[in-house]
C-alpha cells in the first residue's frame, strides 16, 4: 500500500488561523481520503479548540505538532528568522527539511515565509533566487505567473530561471509544451528595457517554447502559458487584476439592486452570474507556489477562507505528488549542459 502523503499546514497564519485552516483540512481529507496526512503545526491549545469546533478532535489523519510562536502579519523576515525559531511557519517548514512532511501551506507574512523558507530548504542548484508564482483564468484555460513579488530587482538571468521553473510548473499542470512569454510594453523586439531585451535574447536561445513578448492584456487571452516579469511588475499586475475584479462585482451588484425591475432582470441572471462567479472567483486560484527551493512551500492568501486555503493544500498535493523540485532541479541541469555547449 502507497504510503499517503503529509503536508504540514501552518495553523497560525493568516488572517483567521486555525478558524480558517481547520475547516479546510478537513475538506482537503474528505476530498483525498486515505492518501492524504495533515499536521497541524501552531499553539497546541488553539488548535485543539478549532479541532473540537470543527468536531475533528482525534482524526486519524489530523496530527498536531506543537509550536510556541507565531509569526504576525507584519512582522519583518529578519525578524521572523532572527526571534521566531519556534514559530509555527519555521516548524512547518522544518517538517519539510527533516523528511517528516511532502510539503509545507501557511497562509502567514509572505516575506517571512520566503526567507525562512529559503534559509531552511535552501535553493535548487542553478537559482540564484526562489520566485513566487500563481495561476490566473485566461479565456480558455489558466496561465502561471511569476514573478510576484520575492524578487523586486531581477536580472535577465533570473528571468531565465523564473521561466524555466514556470514552465517546468504548467507541464505539472498538464500543458505540453508551455509557451512561454516576457510581459513587457509591447510586442514589438525594440520595446522594454535592457533587462527584459537580454532576457528575451537568452530565452530564444534555450529549448523552452519561447513566443515573445506578452503586454498586460496578453495574460487573459490565452496567449501564453507563462507570463515571466520581476517581482514588482508582476505584483502591480496581480494586484491590479484582484482590484478589476472587485470593480466588475461592485458595478454589477449596484446595476442589480438600482430598481424593480434591474432587480427581476438579477434574478433572471442568476444562473449566468453564478457560473461568472465560480470562474473568476480567486478562491479558486488560491495557492502560490514558491518555487527554486530544495523542498515544496505553497503560499496561501492572508484573507483565505476554508474553500480558499484548502484550493492551496490542492496544489501542494499535486506538486509533491509529481516532485516538483526535482522535475526543476533536472530541467535545469539540462539547460546548464546546452549552455555549456554552445
Amino acid at each position: 500500500m502507497t504510503e499517503p502523503l503529509t503536508i504540514a499546514l501552518d495553523g497560525m497564519g493568516g488572517d483567521a488561523g486555525a478558524d480558517v485552516v481547520v475547516p479546510a483540512a478537513l475538506r482537503a481529507l474528505r476530498e483525498a481520503g486515505e492518501s492524504l496526512r495533515l499536521i497541524l503545526v501552531g499553539q497546541e491549545n488553539v488548535l485543539s479548540e478549532a479541532l473540537v469546533r470543527s468536531k475533528a478532535k482525534g482524526h486519524p489523519h489530523l496530527l498536531v505538532r506543537h509550536a510556541s510562536q507565531l509569526v504576525s502579519m507584519d512582522e519583518s523576515p529578519a525578524q521572523a528568522l532572527r526571534a521566531k525559531k519556534d514559530s509555527s511557519m519555521r516548524v512547518a517548514i522544518n517538517l519539510v527539511k527533516q523528511g517528516d512532511a511532502d510539503a509545507c501551506v501557511s497562509a502567514g507574512n509572505t516575506g517571512a515565509l520566503m526567507a525562512t523558507s529559503r534559509f531552511v530548504l535552501k535553493t535548487l542548484p542553478g537559482i540564484d533566487r526562489p520566485a513566487i508564482c500563481t495561476t490566473m483564468p485566461t479565456v480558455r484555460g489558466h496561465a502561471r505567473v511569476l514573478d510576484l513579488g520575492a524578487n523586486v530587482d531581477s536580472s535577465a538571468e533570473h528571468l531565465l530561471q523564473f521561466a524555466v521553473m514556470g514552465s517546468v510548473l504548467a507541464a505539472v499542470n498538464g500543458v505540453e509544451r508551455p509557451r512561454v512569454g516576457l510581459l513587457n510594453i509591447g510586442e514589438e523586439d525594440i520595446k522594454g528595457n535592457e533587462q527584459v531585451k537580454e532576457a528575451a535574447r537568452l530565452l530564444a536561445a534555450s529549448d523552452l517554447n519561447y513566443i515573445g513578448f506578452v503586454e498586460g492584456d496578453g495574460i487573459y487571452l490565452d496567449e501564453v502559458d507563462v507570463v515571466v516579469c520581476d517581482g514588482f511588475v508582476g505584483n502591480v499586475a496581480l494586484k491590479s487584476s484582484e482590484g478589476v475584479a472587485k470593480l466588475v462585482h461592485h458595478y454589477l451588484s449596484q446595476e442589480f439592486r438600482r430598481n424593480l425591475l434591474t432587480r427581476l432582470a438579477g434574478w433572471v441572471a442568476l444562473p449566468v452570474l453564478r457560473a461568472f462567479g465560480r470562474k473568476i472567483d480567486p478562491r479558486r486560484y488560491n495557492g502560490a507556489s514558491l518555487l527554486g527551493l530544495q523542498g515544496i512551500v505553497v503560499k496561501s492568501h492572508g484573507g483565505a477562507d476554508a474553500l480558499a486555503f484548502a484550493n492551496a493544500i490542492q496544489v501542494a498535493i499535486l506538486e509533491a505528488k509529481q516532485d516538483l523540485p526535482r522535475r526543476i532541479d533536472a530541467h535545469l541541469a539540462a539547460l546548464h549542459v546546452e549552455r555549456q555547449a554552445l
